[in-house]
């Protein structure tokens, strides 16, 4: 293993309730222990300097502020990405960081520090890293994911990474929290409604194989109500009406405690609640991952 990646990595063992992005020392490259890959995965962000287009309450990212993706130096994500991909799949660092049980790499995942598709080089991006996985042959063995809100989607360079993702066997992660404006603004921080909701997720759908993201959490110690709800499902309920190839609907709360100044006001919903949720969106033709 690297001295970069050992001097930083050392001090703990992965796991669910942290995903710092500097637990390997490395500016684009880190990983995590992931519920919703159930193992280790590997992500790259293209934001490190914690700025994002949207500001959702339960946004884990600390010091989260409004903005793009800065300029990315391509060559650091190629070092960085093949010594961490070494030091996995060839040295002990799954061994030593990774508990007993999860250790093995499950993906690669653009996600980060904010918006991945904010960066106008996330087509190169995609294709170094296409590069890297064909090197390590990983291709076909574990997927590349985009992790995103959705909201870049109209952007020709986003389409072109999302069909590299596609010939790479990747899948995307397009958040759908809320479908009505309220509720949107409350949660993400944006303007947004059903219709521009629906044209992100059939553009992403069109390109890459997509999975609706749902986070659901409570409002002061309230779980969410019709006024949410109803919207939400309206949405899924057009998607399904008009064919959009979706692989289905991962539903999930909070893990960890929220960095934003909303934190007072979002707290997990039980699983309970989050099964009788899923068993609804299951009856309207989606697969369903409860995490």
């Amino acid at each position: 293993m690297s001295a970069e990646i050992s001097s930083v990595a050392a001090a703990r063992t992965l796991s669910f309730d942290d995903h710092d992005r500097e637990v390997a020392g490395m500016r684009y490259v880190y990983p995590v222990l992931s519920r919703r890959a159930e193992g280790v995965s590997l992500g790259i962000n293209l934001n490190p300097n914690n700025a994002c287009n949207w500001h959702c309450a339960y946004c884990q990212v600390p010091d989260l502020k409004r903005g793009a993706a800065p300029a990315i130096d391509l060559s650091r994500l190629e070092h960085e990405l093949s010594s961490m991909l070494e030091a996995m799949l060839h040295g002990d660092f799954l061994h030593r960081f990774a508990p007993e049980g999860m250790r093995i790499l499950r993906d690669m995942a653009f996600s980060g520090n904010g918006e991945p598709t904010s960066s106008g080089q996330f087509a190169d991006a995609v294709s170094l890293v296409g590069g890297i996985m064909e090197r390590f042959g990983l291709v076909g063995r574990i997927p590349l994911r985009l992790i995103t809100n959705g909201s870049y989607m109209s952007k020709g360079y986003v389409r072109q990474g999302l069909s590299r993702m596609a010939d790479l066997r990747g899948e995307v992660w397009i958040k759908v929290d809320a479908a009505d404006p309220a509720s949107a603004k409350r949660i993400n921080g944006v303007r947004l409604d059903a219709d521009r909701l629906f044209e992100q997720v059939a553009t992403s759908a069109m390109h890459c194989p997509t999975w609706i993201q749902t986070c659901m959490v409570a409002w002061d110690e309230q779980e969410p109500g019709e006024e949410l709800l109803e919207p939400y499902l309206a949405l899924l309920r057009r998607f399904a009406t008009d064919g959009l190839p979706l692989e289905g609907v991962l539903l999930y709360s909070l893990a960890r405690p929220s960095c934003q100044r909303e934190s007072s006001h979002v707290s997990p919903l039980p699983l309970t609640w989050l099964d009788s949720l899923a068993d609804v969106i299951r009856a309207i033709g989606f697969s369903v991952k409860v995490f």
